[in-house]
């Protein structure tokens, strides 16, 4: 009888990174890759819905330190800048901010990548979910990130396309789907309920705002949202209404499909808007993968988890 070869060794597990939806907190990507990354571990499937879309096709890109660093800089004359207001199906169209990512970074396409990359989004006619992972990147991160009432709807392949948070606010079940064994989940939608523009705060001086900022900023949340003890604003509706939907979706896509490691960064006091506020949200995802390091390198096999 031949004798059978020696076993070399328990393959690894395939790794999956599921970005969820959550505007501006979504910043807290950034650090949960950064501190996975350092500890040596990287995904080998990622999967994004909304912001975690566009986190993730930064980094897929090759692109998210320069990303990083530029988000942290952001200040609420810089937000207000890449808003391009339109009342055409929402309130920013986002040519203007895509523009910009495209004008900064290459744009290939993900068939082209060494990572496998997906992005949710729902189509506007069916109310189907829609995985994205052909074409080119921006298509992909720009078609998950339409939010009902807030960023224009996209048209990708002759289809509308709304916010992936609509079907699926952190995407487990694509991250599987194509290819993970082991899914580190971030649900950014935890705490949102009960979260709106009118309570942003204005950018202190140390954090790059001034006077003229903190004007700026006072008459773009006034336009949207009431002040307290009134009647709820535009703004609060659409945003209030939004986040009770993704978190109760969320809850129940979970539950039936839960993942093996569950990241969720404590950002309460975040806003649908405090997109400049980036920095105190990639402490935050930084610091959560930290806390989580052990269960982390358990589920990879390895105490040392060297995946490059």
């Amino acid at each position: 009888m031949a004798e059978l070869p020696a076993p070399t060794g328990v393959e690894k597990p395939k790794l999956g990174l599921a970005l969820g939806s959550g505007s501006a907190r979504g910043w807290a990507h950034i650090g949960v890759i950064q501190a996975l990354e350092d500890m040596g571990v990287r995904p080998d499937v990622v999967a994004g819905t909304s912001i975690g879309a566009l986190v993730g096709g930064a980094y897929v890109n090759g692109a998210l330190s320069d990303f990083s660093e530029w988000v942290k800089r952001l200040t609420t004359r810089d937000v207000f800048s890449l808003m391009d207001f339109t009342f055409s199906g929402g309130v920013v169209k986002g040519e203007k901010l895509f523009g910009y990512f495209e004008k900064m970074h290459a744009n290939p396409d993900i068939e082209e990548l060494d990572q496998r990359f997906v992005t949710v989004a729902t189509d506007m006619k069916s109310g189907r979910e829609i995985w994205i992972s052909k074409g080119p990147i921006l298509d992909a991160a720009r078609a998950s990130c339409a939010l009902p009432g807030v960023f224009s709807p996209f048209q990708h392949q002759g289809r509308w396309m709304l916010d992936g948070g609509l079907v699926n606010p952190v995407p487990v079940s694509a991250a599987r789907a194509f290819g993970a064994d082991v899914v580190i989940a971030v649900n950014l939608n935890a705490q949102l309920v009960g979260a709106h523009l009118s309570r942003q705060r204005p950018p202190d001086d140390d954090q790059g705002g001034n006077e003229e900022d903190r004007s700026l900023w006072q008459k773009m949340t006034n336009y949207f949202s009431s002040g307290e003890g009134e009647s709820p604003g535009f703004f609060d509706v659409i945003a209030s209404s939004v986040n009770i939907m993704q978190d109760r979706i969320t809850r129940s896509r979970m539950a039936g499909d839960p993942p093996e490691i569950t990241l969720i960064p404590l950002l309460e006091d975040f806003a649908l808007m405090d997109f400049h506020r980036a920095k105190e949200a990639i402490d935050e995802g930084y610091r959560l993968v930290e806390r989580h390091a052990a269960d982390i390198r358990a589920w990879l096999g390895s105490p040392d988890a060297d995946r490059v």
